[in-house]
């Protein structure tokens, strides 16, 4: 495996990419509103369709908020969001369209579909969302934090509990933290490069 390529020095290739896990547990030092606006000054840069940010974030801090999350993730996911610092959750603005620029500078005509199929614009929110959740989690670990990204967890029940309006759909829950004592599972194996790459 070369990395003479890799423009990033390999401190920070092993920080965002090869070093980095799932973390599990966490210690409890708080995670600042700063940290979060620190991550996100980064990760709103990275590249959606047209554009789009249809990535909403919910920060559980209260404890009566996280009472209300607990129930509703599965098995191990109760204890490890109970305890994680922060918690966040992830989720895609079906009404994202609202929020395009009025001189929409690409395909003009794409605004013209978000606009009026509801279907469509659904999908496509959930897809660059899903984008988003990725960069927030590099985000993440760019400020040196760790992350615990999940799905286990009732996505009716936090839609109904955390999102009532309607117009947003859960995606995901993402505990942050520094990483506590046996944070790490071990790491599983990864596909290799001929397994998912074909030249035609």
């Amino acid at each position: 495996m070369t990395t003479e390529h890799v423009v990033l020095d390999k401190h920070a290739q092993d920080l965002l990419f090869r070093e980095a896990r799932t973390a599990n547990t966490f210690t409890d030092e708080p995670v600042s509103d700063e940290q979060i606006e620190a991550i996100y000054d980064l990760v709103k840069w990275a590249p959606t369709s047209f554009n789009q940010q249809p990535l909403r974030v919910v920060l559980v801090r209260s404890p009566e908020a996280r009472a209300r999350l607990v129930p509703l993730m599965w098995d191990n996911n109760q204890e490890k969001t109970k305890n994680a610092p922060l918690v966040a959750i992830l989720a895609a603005d079906t009404e994202f369209h609202q929020h395009l620029p009025t001189q929409f500078p690409v395909f003009p005509q794409a605004k013209d579909v978000f606009f009026s199929d509801d279907a469509v614009r659904e999908e496509s929110a959930r897809f660059n969302a899903a984008l988003q959740v990725g960069y927030f989690i590099l985000g993440i670990r760019a400020i040196g934090l760790a992350a615990g990204p999940m799905t286990g967890f009732d996505f009716d029940g936090v839609n109904k509990e955390f999102f009532a309006e309607g117009t947003h759909r859960a995606l995901a829950v993402v505990n942050i933290g520094k990483p506590g004592p046996g944070a790490w599972y071990d790491r599983l194996p990864r596909l290799a490069y001929d397994q998912v790459f074909r030249t035609v």
